[in-house]
């Protein structure tokens, strides 16, 4: 059939399965907005901001396992995408961002909103297109989000001229995608994982230890079946949170910085640590000469290149992590295996968990600990969804919402980027309309964002907000304080942020604030019983600070707090 390149990209996004795009329209995309409207198949969500666009193609995609998809015009519209696509490709998610680009004639020619997005994308892409030619528009498609989605998740950038959306082509689309130079390892070596066998029948003091790559790779049952036959206790990073439920036995809660006294302690006592699907990140180890120092490795990455990077590995195993633990499991299974040299152990990492529990400050005050946790309770029951901003509340929500799945904690990891929690909670209710998506935020990361409640407003979405507001930038008055001599400078947001009932309301949206722990159990209550989207303006205690926490450049048993 004969279609316009525009015609040719919606025909490809069809084929591939795509129902919902996130973008903003402009000159350079006019072409590709027009063959938009001419379809049913997939609804396109104005955003406010471009950025925006990219974390909710973001979000999406952590949701509900699919490609999330965002597009923009030409230069500015295309810049304003970076930090969304820095944020997936830091985070190993899969988007396809659609930039317009100028005519092909004038490339080069510094012409009216023109940049070279492939160019600055280059460092924080999986892979980008610049499309010169109409005719490659089906399989280019195809490919990209091939890449997209398989091996390593990410980003891939694909840039459109004017001239070639309106180039006429015979429409093809490729029956399959033939990349003889990409051809992700996916199968561990068998002898690897007779060799991560052994190393756990033999360890006494075992850990495992999960992150964002059990998530990607749905592997979150064979973690749970091998921590359970073998009793193993299980750590895991912020990206990993909700891959192992949060109220198991088992799970000692989250380590790093702001990770628990008993998983920060277990780390460095460990004999063995078992990572699956973690890049070892300075936030989570602390002081890497001093990780984990009694500890055999095994690491098993589906990237190879983040094996040895950080630490030392003695069995590396390169593969998809629920292939690689579907086969441990069942070597277990077969050979009919126990594992009983190290139940001291577990014994031990109870009585730590007893006597290091995360609690709530004693406080007559509204504290964001006791607040986040009220919320966990009162949506226990519900198919919940929880996004954040960066800050405080991040940890906070780490802390303590209670998951026991995956793909129901949205936040950004690798590139901490203020202002992901609005356009997350977009993408994530979207892509899981019968979810309940609380975005818990921060005054300071919601206001980079706040525009798009026109989004909410405009498509009705039910997504609740809750403002975690205490006035300030407080993750960094929380290091000015410990750190700087309490010399604050630059994080007092009290004087000119707006009143965000009023601002709510005045995008039609319904809101109120809370202040008090008498009022809070009914304001709680009303937010998740509305129909619509809710914003909730909490203003807790000014200068709560997040404890447990290991300061930049200390190892993981020089822990501040949580004691």
């Amino acid at each position: 059939m004969k279609l316009t390149g525009a015609e040719a990209v919606v025909k490809s996004l069809e084929l591939l399965g795509v129902t919902d795009i996130f973008g903003i329209p402009g000159g350079a995309t006019l072409p590709l907005t027009d063959a938009l409207s001419r379809t049913e198949k997939i609804k396109y969500y104005l955003m406010r901001h471009e950025q925006c666009a990219a974390h909710a193609a973001d979000a999406y995609a952590r949701a509900t396992g699919k490609v999330g998809v965002c597009t923009a015009t030409s230069g500015p519209g295309a810049t304003n995408l970076v930090t969304g696509i820095a944020n997936a490709y830091m985070d190993s998610i899969p988007i396809v961002a659609i930039t317009g680009q100028v005519a092909t004639s004038v490339i080069g020619t510094d012409a009216f909103q023109e940049a070279d997005i492939t160019g600055i994308t280059l460092p924080i892409v999986k892979h980008s297109y610049l499309i010169t030619d109409a005719n490659e528009i089906p399989y280019l498609f195809a490919e990209a989000f091939h890449i997209a989605s398989t091996g390593r998740p990410g980003p891939v950038v694909i840039d459109l001229p004017r001239d070639v959306q309106n180039q006429v082509i015979n429409f093809k689309f490729p029956e399959k995608v033939n990349l003889p130079g990409y051809k992700p390892t996916i199968r561990g070596h068998t002898r690897q994982i007779k060799l991560a066998l052994e190393e756990l029948m033999k360890s006494e003091k075992p850990v495992m230890f999960i992150g964002g790559g059990v998530v990607l790779s749905n592997a979150h049952q064979e973690v749970k079946k091998l921590a359970e036959n073998f009793r193993i206790p299980v750590a895991w990073t912020l990206m990993g949170k909700g891959a192992f439920p949060d109220n198991h036995e088992l799970n000692m809660g989250m380590i790093g910085m702001h990770g628990t006294r008993t998983t920060n302690t277990a780390i460095m006592n460990c004999d063995l640590l078992f990572a699956v699907g973690v890049r070892f990140d300075d936030r989570a180890t602390g002081n890497l000469k001093r990780f984990a120092p009694h500890a055999k490795i095994v690491h098993i990455d589906i990237d190879p290149a983040e094996i040895g990077k950080n630490v030392k590995v003695d069995v590396p195993i390169v593969g998809d992590a629920a292939i690689v633990l579907r086969e441990l499991n069942t070597m277990i299974e077969n050979n009919n295996l126990k594992k009983t040299n190290h139940l001291a152990w577990v014994e031990q990492v109870f009585e730590w968990k007893k006597k290091w529990p995360l609690k709530t400050p004693d406080s007559t005050d509204l504290t964001p600990q006791f607040l986040i946790s009220k919320i966990s309770k009162a949506a226990n029951d519900k198919d919940l969804i929880i996004t954040t901003g960066v800050g405080q509340h991040q940890m906070w929500s780490a802390q303590f919402i209670e998951l026991n799945g995956p793909r129901r904690f949205i936040t950004s990891g690798g590139l901490g980027t203020m202002g992901f929690g609005l356009p997350a909670a977009i993408g994530a209710q979207v892509g899981k309309p019968n979810a309940l998506v609380i975005d818990i935020d921060g005054d300071g990361s919601f206001q980079m964002v706040l525009q798009d409640l026109g989004t909410i407003a405009r498509y009705n979405l039910p997504v609740k907000v809750v403002i975690i507001n205490n006035r300030y930038l407080g993750m960094v008055r929380q290091w000015q304080e410990l750190f700087f001599g309490k010399r604050y400078y630059a994080v007092d947001l009290e004087k000119g942020s707006p009143d965000f009932v009023k601002l709510s309301e005045a995008y039609g949206i319904k809101a109120s604030v809370v202040s008090s722990v008498s009022e809070l159990d009914e304001k709680i209550d009303e937010m998740i019983n509305h129909r619509g989207p809710y914003v909730l303006d909490a203003r807790v205690k000014e200068e709560e600070n997040v404890f447990p926490m290991v300061p930049a450049g200390a190892s993981l048993d020089e822990i501040i707090g949580g004691d």
